[in-house]
């Protein structure tokens, strides 16, 4: 359900056509809200359709958790190939056991790291990954936008964000606050992360605005996951 109207937008079935579509952020206002599980599991879930394959970017360059969540040995990625460690992007994008799923990590820490992601490198890199394969889409798990200036830097490259925002936790003046640092893109989307309303056992309660796209239901992963755990 919170694939289906990103999916859409990427390959220009929405209520409009978005520009760069395909490179999708996931985000929140602030840490510990969901946002990595959230976009792990949502690549997972669009890898597995007939008609896609999915680039998963650790692009939170200053706490990358990706590799970590999957089970993953740490390894060169994004950073190397801005400094130019790292000469071409297929020598450190790694294969996983999903066909269709391949990841990039976020690399070695750099102390320019907001530069890199606003220089020319950096744009040319996603004009590159983006545009290389027609079927790609891109998803990139960013730091919170209210913690660091690189989440903002990465913002003003996307055609869509989604804010996943904890329930019970999160002050709506942060999620505000976070909103207007994301003005310039097209498609704005929210998760409601970690419900426990006994009303809605199964689903969170997010909403998109943007393209046609009003009030959309997205199920809570996170909040799915613990249930079936439990």
């Amino acid at each position: 359900m919170i694939k289906r109207p990103v999916l859409n937008n990427a390959q220009g079935r929405g209520a409009s056509v978005v520009d760069n579509g395909n490179l999708i952020m996931v985000t929140s206002s602030l840490p510990g809200e969901g946002k990595s599980f959230t976009t792990i599991n949502l690549a997972i879930s669009m890898a597995m359709e007939l008609d896609y394959t999915v680039l998963l970017v650790d692009a939170d360059v200053s706490k990358p958790s990706v590799l970590e969540i999957l089970g993953l040995p740490p390894s060169k990625g994004l950073m190397d190939v801005l400094v130019g460690r790292e000469p071409e992007l297929s020598n450190v994008l790694m294969r996983t056991s999903i066909e269709k799923l391949s990841v990039l990590p976020a690399g070695m820490p750099h102390q320019n790291a907001t530069e890199l992601l606003a220089s020319d490198s950096m744009n040319q890199l996603l004009e590159e990954m983006a545009s290389r394969y027609p079927d790609r889409v891109i998803i990139f798990d960013s730091p919170p936008l209210l913690v660091t200036t690189e989440a903002r830097t990465l913002a003003t490259h996307m055609g869509q964000i989604i804010i996943v925002v904890e329930a019970n936790r999160t002050a709506q003046s942060a999620v505000n606050q976070a909103l207007t640092m994301i003005e310039s893109c097209p498609v704005k989307m929210m998760l409601l992360n970690k419900s426990t309303d006994t009303n809605s056992a199964s689903y969170g309660y997010g909403y998109g605005y943007g393209y046609g796209y009003g009030h959309e239901k997205g199920e809570s992963v996170e909040g799915s996951e613990r249930a079936q755990a439990a």
